[in-house]
């Protein structure tokens, strides 16, 4: 018999004995903790937890579990989420014109690398409805003209709302999706979207990141995955990696590089993301690896 299981994760002020109240809880209520982790993080005095466990008693239902577990986080102050272990978010890619991003995910979607279903690809162009087809993925072509008045904007993000809404998304990744979202949008998709970014910025700003770069003579290049917030690029940092480079690169060796970097550190991202190990705290974030 396969036993349901669930993933808990939890943040409240730090104090003493949380650990064993929710672990006590747990096993009272039948269930075996596959994996846990936890931080307590000494400058905002707050607490982060992540439990993977199975429920092995059929005399207690979800319902039950719920229920109880509720009455416990009122008396403890946690902020707190209860979700199916085995349900694969619902995740939507957007992207531009750039497409290794969009590739690298789409690989590994369907090698079963990433626990996901992806319902749609939203693009500004038509550059990748083939590879979305090949992929037997919907994609969405929602143009915005540069320069187009900020109506049309309007429309066309409420139009990305509506995709969302309708495919029950989860998840929004940027995964290379060059246009600025309006502080609306931002707000709407808070802690629910995934963008990635070359590293050089703010260093490095405007058109050709990698040719400033080389200009430069940079020896480290690499990317960040963040989450989207309406500050541009300066969301909560999920993850980041750099790879040496030296003098006898080209500005487009470095490019290359740059992209292998940019797809590892975002699918590294969104994985985390599905599988419930990232808890933001505040300005930053919590990531149980």
């Amino acid at each position: 018999m396969t036993h349901p299981e669930y993933i808990l994760t939890l943040s409240c002020l730090d104090q003493r004995g949380i650990v064993h109240r929710v672990s006590g809880f747990l096993a009272a209520h039948g269930c075996n903790i596959i994996d846990s982790a936890q931080f307590g993080d000494g400058e905002s005095r707050l607490f982060f937890m992540r439990v993977h466990f199975a429920l092995e008693d059929s005399a207690v239902g979800d319902a039950l579990l719920r229920a109880d577990f509720t009455v416990l986080a009122a008396e403890m102050g946690l902020n707190w989420e209860l979700r199916d272990a085995r349900y694969k978010p619902r995740v939507m890619l957007m992207v531009s014109k750039i497409g290794h991003c969009l590739n690298d995910l789409l690989f590994r979607y369907k090698s079963g690398l990433l626990p996901v279903e992806i319902p749609a690809i939203v693009s500004n162009h038509m550059d990748f409805y083939q590879l979305a087809a090949s992929y037997n993925i919907p994609f969405h072509h929602l143009p915005l003209a540069t320069g187009a008045p900020k109506e049309a904007k309007a429309a066309q993000e409420a139009k990305i709302i509506e995709l969302m809404d309708t495919h029950g998304v989860d998840l929004v990744v940027l995964a290379r999706y060059m246009q600025i979202l309006s502080p609306e949008l931002c707000a709407a998709l808070k802690g629910k979207a995934i963008n990635i970014h070359h590293s050089f910025l703010p260093s490095f700003k405007g058109a050709k990141p990698y040719a400033q770069a080389h200009n430069r003579g940079v020896k480290l290049i690499g990317a960040t995955a963040h989450f989207v917030t309406g500050d541009l690029d300066e969301g909560p940092i999920i993850e980041q990696d750099v790879e040496r480079v030296d003098h006898s690169m080209d500005a487009e060796t470095l490019s290359a590089i740059g992209r292998d970097v940019e797809c590892v550190v975002l699918a590294r991202a969104v994985k985390w993301f599905v599988e419930h190990r990232i808890l933001q705290n505040g300005d930053k974030t919590v990531v149980f690896k």
